[in-house]
């Protein structure tokens, strides 16, 4: 009879104990500690075996390796493909991370349907075969090449894959599949990571490409143990606000690409529609000029967008006035407060602030600042700025403004979409010939001189 005994294993780095700790020794968590059920089995018994198991791997010199492109598959989808460096590598393991109900399992089961020329098999541990028919339905795409597989147990998933032989292979989610070499239950640290590197070395070892969907915990980080980020070669969050249309895939690791890639999304009756110009998408038309409205002029990899900031100040009813922020980091625009109150003398400390980046995206560049402390000081006087008027540049503590990146890609961006003045750092203006655009350029030092320009 098999022997059981129990461990603690890090839910973050996966050492074990035979005790609770409250601080993990390797990598100095805390309260990560969770105990799992082992069983000690036959040791001959595997998880996942293969052909090449019998042939042992020699070192050879760098010199000798025949590098050559890595073979990808066309997703047909530009965003899907932009944001994992051009296409989907054979052979490769992507993890696909977002909220319940965000629209994972619809992206990836449009995305496979639109693959017509491509076998997939599709494992869904979460769903039945037929919510997923009427999903297919909903979704259009051709369905012939395309297996669904409703089952659990990661050794009879194995079994059907080398019966179906498919070209793509779709997991969802992670989280529900489980082996019979381990005795914890599905989910648990054990388990995840098990099946994780089995099915890295099943997509290696056959050169298929496997789409895994995973759970996130109440933290917004993928559940599991964080091994599991590292045995995979790219990791997608697929992000947005169920409450608006857009959606966003933004790259977090991506070992044959850039992490710094968008994309983004709308959802729709029919599925997730791809966004070619998301700036005319995330800029609101107002009828008028409003108070509290500022355009940044931002880049999320290596796509220009112009964004909508939009800033409230009132005064604060209770004692302790409120800070609010939706789509921007909290702490940050607590810093630029204290940029606006000690640099520039504007008085807040007795007024709620609330801050809004329209459209329900997250934005990460900080080229946003000079706009974010526009738009509240335009809210704080009652003081519309002018229509036709954007803004790129970093707010230091000193209250300079900081050049930005790319800063010719902002400029042709907003003279795009029909934009009048644009207002940037003045280290940026080196070496770039203003002849080029027609939209007016002006440079600013400071938050001052760039309160000056806007409210002059």
């Amino acid at each position: 009879m098999a022997k059981v005994k129990s461990v603690y294993v890090c839910s973050e780095c996966g050492n074990d104990s035979p005790k609770w700790m409250g601080q993990c020794p390797s990598c100095g968590a805390w309260n990560t500690y969770v105990e799992e059920i082992i069983r000690k089995d036959n040791p001959s018994r595997t998880l996942y075996t293969s052909q090449s198991d019998k042939a042992k791997s020699k070192p050879i010199r760098i010199r000798e390796i025949v590098a050559g492109d890595e073979s990808r598959i066309d997703l047909q989808n530009k965003e899907f493909n932009r944001v994992l460096g051009g296409g989907l590598v054979k052979g490769s393991l992507v993890l696909i991370g977002g909220d319940p109900g965000i629209g994972k399992s619809t992206l990836v089961l449009q995305t496979v349907l639109s693959l017509p020329t491509v076998k997939t098999l599709y494992v869904s541990g979460e769903e039945s075969s037929n919510q997923i028919k009427l999903r297919a339905e909903r979704l259009g795409g051709d369905t012939s090449e395309c297996y669904i597989l409703c089952e659990t147990n990661l050794e009879r998933i194995f079994q059907e894959a080398n019966q179906v032989q498919p070209d793509l292979m779709v997991v969802d989610s992670i989280q529900t599949l489980f082996t019979e070499t381990a005795e914890s239950s599905p989910g648990s640290i054990t388990q995840v990571r098990e099946c994780s590197a089995a099915i890295l070395k099943y997509a290696k070892e056959n050169d298929i490409p496997v789409l895994l969907i995973g759970h996130i915990n109440k933290e917004g980080s993928i559940a599991g143990p964080k091994v599991l980020e590292h045995i995979v070669d790219t990791v997608l969050q697929f992000e947005g606000d169920r409450h608006y249309m857009y959606r966003i895939l933004r790259s977090i690791k991506n070992r044959f690409g850039s992490t710094a890639e968008l994309g983004i999304f709308e959802m729709q009756q029919s599925g997730l529609r791809e966004v070619s110009n998301p700036s005319e998408l995330l800029l609101t038309q107002h009828q008028g000029v409003l108070s509290g409205v500022a355009i940044a002029a931002a880049i999320e990899g290596v796509r220009p967008l112009l964004i909508e900031t939009q800033g409230l100040v009132s005064s604060a009813v209770y004692g302790t006035p409120q800070r609010s922020s939706t789509g921007f980091d909290l702490r940050r625009m607590n810093m630029l407060l204290a940029v606006l109150e000690k640099r520039a003398g504007f008085k807040l400390i007795q007024k709620d602030v609330f801050l809004n980046i329209a459209g329900g995206i997250k934005v990460n560049d900080p080229a946003i600042d000079l706009a974010i402390i526009s738009s509240i000081l335009s809210s704080s006087l009652d003081i519309a700025i002018e229509e036709g008027v954007c803004l790129a540049g970093e707010v230091g503590l000193s209250g300079e403004i900081r050049p930005v990146n790319r800063i010719e890609q902002r400029i042709l961006e907003a003279e795009k979409l029909g934009f009048k003045k644009i207002i940037i750092p003045a280290n940026n203006l080196k070496g770039f010939d203003l002849k080029r655009v027609s939209i007016q350029v002006e440079c600013a030092q400071k938050v001052e001189e760039a309160f000056r320009k806007l409210f002059s």
